[in-house]
């Protein structure tokens, strides 16, 4: 089904296509050239695939009254997710979920700008309420204002002005007058509209927000400098425009002093260029790439996550024999991927990243390594007491006994176990990529 849905929205510009595309290349599904392609806005693409008359995109009806469509729905709405369906020659078929995260440099970014003095944090998006009001608790903002047209953006920060100067930042074309209203306007040029990157004071080159805080300190260090520069310029040549003026320093010798106040001015000047030392710490190239890769290794089993929620939902729905492959299918991944990767961070990023950060950063880390080995092995043990599983050996209260079912007595403790643990590595991968992971895209050799 995900083949199907990118497939056909292989050739569409919209983000949530680009999402689907993605997905489905990150698993390594084939995909297909799609023939006769219409866009249609507000509702999705329509496309041929292999012959079939593929739809991604918007219901134009109301929803699917099947089970498995109220179980899509009731899921988006507790997820905060979008819901985007999957049609085939013109019967709803499947559909796709899809959520947008939270940048990870966003939370140490925020955290910096409160430092260098921001008092208010407002977001504005056109986003629904329940995924705005989820980020804006993570990050702690003061305000959070969705389902924000162009024009109410503008309004919010003309209102914002009226109590302080203000900093909008933002990439899509859109928000151009938001930006040409607010004091000062930040595009995120790297994937932002030509017009707001026209529209903005400042253009963030790389599509990182954590540069607006650089930016913020680079232009403070270089303010500093050249009011530091000026004053003492101007105050050296005062004091040699009085020893001139009392006959004490000769015309010639007080031009050649003039010249060299110049130079030293300049040349204070010049350490703008330079590298700030603020809290910047030395990081060994070996700890980056180690950084660098365990990223990497989180983007692969970031996917292999839900696996463990699905099976929960197989043996809610249906306690059967596909259920238990399901499970058994969990924890394969879990020891054969997920495990060794936390085991390897645990004896090789973490002693790297002790240096420069000190032991105590990675302890909570080492804690959250322990319970996922503990739920593991627990979940491991119930699949060896289950054995094959040819037939259950405890009964459900309904007195069924089906072939291949877990028994009932263990049932919740399994569900318990992969919902246990499908949260506490979506919180911890969250938690790494944030407090760790951001830290190798900065400066090469250094960390913020």
């Amino acid at each position: 089904m995900l083949a199907l849905a990118a497939s056909a929205d292989q050739l569409s510009p919209h983000v949530l296509a680009g999402a689907v595309v993605a997905a489905a290349r990150a698993r390594g599904l084939p995909l297909t050239m799609p023939g006769e392609v219409a866009e249609h806005p507000g509702r999705g693409v329509r496309a041929q695939v292999d012959g079939r008359t593929v739809e991604v995109g918007r219901r134009p009806g109301p929803a699917p009254e099947a089970g498995w469509a109220r179980t899509v729905l009731g899921r988006a709405v507790l997820d905060g997710t979008a819901v985007s369906w999957v049609t085939v020659d013109g019967d709803v078929a499947g559909a796709v979920l899809l959520r947008d995260p939270l940048r990870r440099d966003a939370p140490r970014t925020l955290r910096r700008l409160r430092a260098a003095g921001f008092r208010r944090l407002v977001l504005l998006t056109g986003d629904r309420a329940e995924p705005a009001r989820e980020i804006g608790t993570v990050l702690g903002l003061d305000d959070v204002r969705a389902g924000q047209s162009p024009a109410d953006k503008v309004a919010a920060v003309r209102a914002e002005g009226e109590r302080d100067v203000t900093v909008m930042v933002c990439d899509g074309v859109n928000d151009a007058p938001a930006l040409a209203a607010a004091t000062v306007g930040v595009a995120m040029g790297a994937r932002g509209a030509t017009a707001s990157s026209e529209a903005a004071d400042v253009v963030l080159t790389v599509d990182r927000l954590d540069h607006l805080a650089d930016a913020m300190e680079i232009a403070r260090r270089a303010r500093r400098i050249a009011v530091q520069s000026a004053a003492v310029g101007m105050g050296l040549s005062l004091v040699a425009m009085g020893f001139a003026a009392a006959g004490v320093l000769p015309p010639a010798a007080g031009a050649l002093l003039q010249e060299g106040i110049d130079v030293a001015v300049i040349l204070n000047a010049l350490r703008a260029l330079g590298p700030g030392h603020g809290t910047t710490h030395p990081l060994a190239p070996g700890t980056e790439r180690l950084l660098h890769r365990f990223s990497a290794e989180h983007g692969t089993l970031s996917a292999a996550l839900p696996l463990l929620r699905a099976a929960a939902s197989r043996l809610v729905t249906d306690p059967g024999p596909d259920a238990l492959h399901a499970v058994r299918r969990a924890h394969a991944v879990l020891v054969a991927e997920i495990l060794p990767h936390e085991r390897a961070e645990e004896t090789e990023l973490y002693p790297a990243l002790a240096a420069p950060l000190g032991p105590e950063a990675t302890a909570p880390m080492s804690r959250a390594h322990a319970e996922i080995e503990r739920l593991a092995a627990r979940h491991g043990t119930h699949l060896a007491l289950a054995g094959d599983a040819a037939r259950p050996d405890g009964a459900r209260p309904d007195g069924a006994r089906p072939d291949g079912v877990l028994p009932y007595d263990r049932l919740e403790d399994v569900l318990a176990i992969l919902y246990g643990l499908h949260t506490v590595l979506r919180l911890h991968f969250a938690q790494e990529e944030q407090n760790y992971f951001t830290l190798a895209a900065t400066a090469p050799g250094e960390i913020g």
